[in-house]
């Protein structure tokens, strides 16, 4: 018959496990979390079980089971790997009307022990007929889908209030972090960056209001204060925002202005970082942004306006005699004037760059030149926004690891 599955409130309360071998392995950890006190008795334990006995945690009896051991104990686990020694300790665990979960015999245990998981408040338990492994499956299908939003995201009592400001990360949506799917899936209300993982919002249920926020170069433009607005208006409207951006709110996501402007309106904002594009794309592109013996410092440039513009803050000229990585954000259009400026300052010529477009999506692809080569080879690539642009010998570094590879290659 169908076992009758029931939550059990194990603070405080004894629980005999016998046996310290994997399986006590897996189920110590689970019972510590409910508040169990744990008797552990097995003359041998792993590891893992020694480190939770070290810190106190379990208390360990060094000996085989004897009658007697089940006293006092709220429930028991018999996870020996001797069957007659399973069956001793269920008998005495029924006779004295304790629940037992044996390991070894499904069929022959008064109780089966889950595959059970947890997302916040949600507990989830899958027993599956009493086999693990597909339980296994089950629940961890389940947590996944709760973690990510697809299940039961809109159903809560409660729900979040204000505004999110969601990281999206740098294109690839397997990229966002479980926290920004999980607010991205309760929102009323959704404003997108154009750089923000679009297929993600391909998503969303039909009643979310979806609002471009695009700020395309040299086209249509949704100005920041309007942005700030649509942020305020829809939260006092009592509707969940979900601001979701490109790579992080707050690494050139003008996520603080945002942030300002839902303070002064007494609007609660929930920030949730992302990966920025500033390090994801490199590494997508093989291409580490600090390495060993090569450069130990990076630094994230914004060029949304040329060097020498009254606009810029940027020190070139410190760049350009730095030794280290140079990211630059927002660049490709202006890569000549870059280039030049870096050089008359002081970088060699011949140091690398990779230019990287589309960085960690499919249609990823890349150039490789030197500082008086870059305008040159881009253009004749017809490389395009967005992309990343890489400055240093770290370059080199990421060469040297697809010749290894290439090398390895049979």
């Amino acid at each position: 018959m169908a076992p009758y599955l029931l939550g059990l409130q194990l603070d405080g309360r004894r629980v005999l496990v016998v046996g310290g071998g994997r399986v006590a392995q897996r189920r110590v950890p689970a019972l510590l979390d409910a508040g169990a006190s744990i008797t552990l008795v097995s003359p041998s334990v792993t590891p893992a079980l020694d480190d939770l006995i070290a810190d106190g945690r379990v208390i360990w009896e060094r000996r085989r089971y004897q009658p007697g051991d089940c006293d006092g104990a709220w429930l028991v686990h018999a996870c020996t790997s001797n069957r007659e020694a399973n069956t001793a300790i269920a008998a005495e665990a029924d006779a004295k009307r304790i629940w037992c979960v044996r390991a070894d015999d499904k069929d022959a245990s008064a109780a089966w022990t889950p595959a059970s998981g947890r997302v916040d408040e949600v507990g989830i338990a899958v027993t599956a007929g009493g086999d693990p492994r597909r339980a296994a499956g089950i629940r961890d299908a389940v947590v996944s889908a709760l973690r990510d939003g697809t299940v039961d995201a809109r159903r809560h009592r409660t729900k979040p209030v204000g505004v999110a400001l969601v990281g999206g990360g740098p294109g690839d949506p397997g990229l966002i972090s479980v926290r920004g799917r999980q607010l991205l899936a309760q929102a009323d209300v959704v404003v997108a960056d154009r750089l923000a993982p679009r297929s993600l919002l391909d998503e969303l249920p039909p009643d979310v209001e979806l609002i471009d926020a695009a700020k395309v170069p040299y086209g249509r433009f949704l100005s920041q204060e309007r942005i700030n607005e649509l942020l305020v208006e829809h939260a006092k409207a009592g509707r969940f925002v979900v601001r979701l951006k490109g790579g992080d709110p707050f690494v050139f996501g003008r996520g603080g202005e945002e942030m300002i402007a839902c303070a002064q309106a007494d609007i609660p904002v929930t920030v949730v970082p992302g990966i920025t594009s500033a390090v994801a794309v490199p590494a997508a592109a093989g291409v580490p942004v600090t390495h060993r013996g090569v450069s130990q410092d990076f630094h994230v440039v914004s060029v949304h306006v040329p060097p020498g513009h009254p606009d810029s803050t940027v020190d070139w000229m410190g760049l350009a005699r730095s030794q280290g990585t140079l990211i630059l954000l927002m660049a490709v259009e202006r890569i000549a004037e870059i280039a030049e400026r870096l050089q008359g300052d002081g970088r060699s010529p011949e140091t690398p760059v990779m230019v990287v477009q589309d960085g960690t999506l499919p249609t990823q692809r890349a150039v490789i030149a030197t500082l008086s080569t870059v305008a040159e080879r881009v253009t004749a690539a017809g490389l395009r926004p967005p992309a990343i642009v890489i400055v240093g010998d770290v370059v080199g570094v990421g060469q040297e690891i697809e010749m290894v590879r290439a090398e390895r290659v049979p």
